[in-house]
Parts: C-alpha cells; structure tokens; sequence
C-alpha cells in the first residue's frame, strides 16, 4: 500500500465548537497537521484585530484549517461518494488543498499584507512547494502532488471542480469562517444550514451545483454572509484597530528607512522594510513576534510610533466619524492643515478608511475578480443562475455597498492651553 492510500491504525479526532468532531483517518493529513508550518497557524489569529472588538474572538487559523479540511472531507467521503461526476482519484488533493488552503498568512493577515506588497496565496504555494516539511509529506504521496496541491490553491488546476469546493461563492472556506467567527465573536448572524446545503450538494464537471429544493438554504447562507460582514469584518472599532496596526507598521518602515535608531532593533522586520522576504524569515513571523515588539516600542524615543504602540496595546483605539471622501475633499484638506498646526502629524492621526463588500454576483467575463456563479439543478435536470431563480438574491446581486470612516485621536483634540484654538477648530469640522 503507497502512503498515498496509507489509513492510520486508529482514527484520530479533534472536538471542535463548530463540527463537534473533525476525524483524520488518512496518514498524509495527520502528518501534516504535525509540520511546522502548519502548526505557525495555532499563532495566527483567525480575526486579526477583531478580539478587540468581540473579546471572544481569539481563535487561530489552524482552528479554521481544520474546519475547512473537516467540510471537504464530508463533503468528498459521503455526499459525492460513488457519484459518477467525482472522480475518486482527487479526494486526498481534496482534502489536502482544504487543510493547507490558508498555509501563507502572516500576521494580523490582510494589513499586514497590505503595508509590505505581499500576498498569502503567493506563500501557501511557496510553502507548498518550497524546502518545506510540508513539502517533504506530500512528496511522499507522489513526486508531482505539491504541484497540483499548489495548482489548486492558485486556481489554476485542470478540474475545475476541486478548486470550487475550496475557492467560490459557495465553498468549505466561507462555510467553516462564517459558522466559526460567528460562534467566537458571539453574534447570531453567521448561523445558516449547512447540513441541508451539503446534503443537496452534486458535482458536476466544473463545480459544485445545488438541487433546485435547497435553494432557501443557500439564500440564508449567502444573507448570514451578508450580514457578518457589515456586523463583524467591518465594525468600525475593528478598522480603528487596524488603522493603527496598520500606521505603527509604516512608522517603523519610514524610521528604519530614515536610519533611525531603534532601542529595541527590529530584527524580524529588517527583510521587510528592504522587500527582500525569503521564505524562512516570513515563516519566523507571528502575531507574538509582532505583539513583542509592539510592547517594546511604548518605549521608542520617537512619540509617533510610541504613542500608536501603546494605543494598540492598551486598546486606545482612534474615535471615527461617517466621511464621504468623494464629497468631502476640501474638509479633508482643511483638516490636514489643522492637525499639522496643532502638532499632529494627518499621516498618522487622520486617517480615510473605506470598506466594500459585494455579497452576490453573477459571472460577468473579462470583469475584474471573476465570480463564479452558484448554479441550481432544477427538478427537470436544466442548470439555472441562482438570482434567476431567487428573487432575495436578485435583490443584492451585482450591488456592491461602501461604507467610509475618517478616524483620528479624540483624547489629543481635548483642549489644552497651548493649541485650544486650533483643537476647537478641528473639532467643530468634525462636528464632535
């Protein structure tokens, strides 16, 4: 028996909040799980910044790796199982492509990308296929696996059916996130029926299709998804949060590009700020490391990145306002000048922040970020767009909703002797 099909002599289980149980009874998965690279995820924050918002939220991206890895595995061991569309042959690259899809985040994942130009899909393929333990497992299974593994995580695998049930508009990824941040952030929003949506889930050859009777289900779904979103990824205290990870980020940027003297070297930042990340040194990084070295800059003789360091760890967090920057310019311009003459660098301390969501879309080619549409099998076998049929989907399909905030520091625009004016001034434009 190749490693490919080897069982373990006793199936393992995880207890999990969200699936009660997740069962690994295939060798090549159990080993993975043991690999450095994966256990990184136990110290990465499925949330990021949100724990200082909902104070539950502090589970880690391993927990959801697992989960996604949990969904598939029912998904390809009993719903597709002996279906003549599923071909047997592509349910370990399944589940391994479930369990690695989120290999490449780093820390405080999408703002931290941000800052530095880099992209977690980009490192889970390099982890994938680079001098990795990973790597070394699923060579095991064949000398060509991490390619195709790699292919699936970059969408660009020949069955395009395996990359739908990791990567679509209904998939294992935002079926595990939504029921996962839902039950740790403590909000009622993200609960929908899985159950019912894996069971009247069918292959076809380039994706997953819903029987036409589970259509309520999936509408529920996409409206939970809908409503996390403007409840949980993007509450305004969150943002708050990340616009200052995201300024302290910078500030330590431009100081080291400026030869600043740090009292605390920024060590694990140094291939950062000069572009030149390689593997290694973004494997080295955590949500520790960078909580560290946060604690350690409170103590910077420079009062910028001082001052957002310990706003971050203390939860000092900037007050927002509603601001329409399209409409707003001048204001924003006026406001600039105010900080600048009140000593506050707009830099740092006015910040537009902006958050976009489209819940639903059809496919539209040559758009940009194609979407694959969710498609219904109808009771007479004809496949029909899902907002064709859906007229609660129809209502949100294509329409995308922005919301704006303009943040800065409350507590530094408290009048005081020598800047009074200008802080009177500041705080009338911004009608607090």
């Amino acid at each position: 028996m190749g490693y490919s099909a080897e069982k373990l002599s006793e199936e393992k289980v995880f207890k999990d909040p969200v699936h009660r149980y997740v069962h690994v009874r295939d060798r090549v998965i159990w080993d993975l799980i043991g690999t450095r690279e994966f256990q990184r995820l136990r110290r990465i924050k499925q949330l990021g910044t949100t724990y200082l918002t909902f104070h539950g939220a502090e589970h880690s991206r391993f927990n959801h790796s697992l989960g996604v890895y949990e969904i598939i595995r029912r998904i390809v061991d009993d719903v597709f199982r002996d279906r003549a569309e599923w071909d047997e042959e592509e349910r370990l690259l399944s589940l391994c492509a479930a369990l690695l899809h989120d290999l490449g985040h780093g820390p405080f994942s999408h703002s931290f990308e941000k800052v530095f130009d880099l992209d977690h899909e980009n490192f889970t393929q390099e982890i994938i296929l680079g001098d990795t333990e990973v790597n070394k497992v699923l060579s095991r299974v064949h000398a060509s696996f991490p390619k195709k593994v790699a292919e699936v995580i970059g969408k660009t695998y020949k069955n395009k059916l395996v990359i739908s049930l990791i990567s679509s508009q209904i998939d294992a990824d935002r079926m595990d996130y939504l029921q996962r941040d839902a039950y740790f952030t403590g909000v009622s929003y993200g609960h929908f029926d899985m159950e019912r949506i894996l069971r009247v889930m069918r292959p076809r050859e380039d994706q997953v299709v819903i029987k036409q009777s589970g259509m309520h289900a999936v509408e529920d779904y996409i409206m939970s998804r809908y409503q996390m979103y403007w409840q949980v990824y993007f509450h305004p205290v969150t943002r708050s949060a990340e616009v200052i990870l995201t300024k302290i980020l910078h500030r330590a940027k431009d100081l080291y590009k400026q030869s600043y003297s740090f009292k605390h070297d920024p060590i694990h930042f140094y291939s950062l700020f000069e572009e030149k990340v390689t593997l290694e040194d973004y494997l080295k990084l955590d949500e520790a490391i960078i909580l560290f070295y946060f604690q350690m800059w409170e103590s910077e003789e420079d009062t910028v990145l001082s001052d957002l360091c310990k706003r971050f760890m203390n939860r000092n967090l900037f007050k927002y306002v509603e601001f329409d920057p399209a409409k707003e310019y001048k204001k924003l311009s006026e406001l600039s000048s105010l900080f600048m003459k009140a000593g506050l660098d707009p830099e740092y301390y006015l910040v537009v922040d902006s958050s976009s969501d489209l819940p639903y879309d059809f496919y539209r080619p040559g758009e940009e970020e194609e979407r694959l549409p969710i498609h219904l099998l109808m009771k007479n076998g004809e496949i029909r767009e899902l907002s064709r049929e859906s007229e609660i989907v129809d209502s949100i399909s294509g329409k995308r909703r922005t919301d704006h905030k303009l943040y800065f520091p409350d507590d530094l625009l408290q009048d005081d002797t020598s800047k009074k004016n200008i802080k009177k001034q500041i705080r009338a434009l911004l009608e607090i």
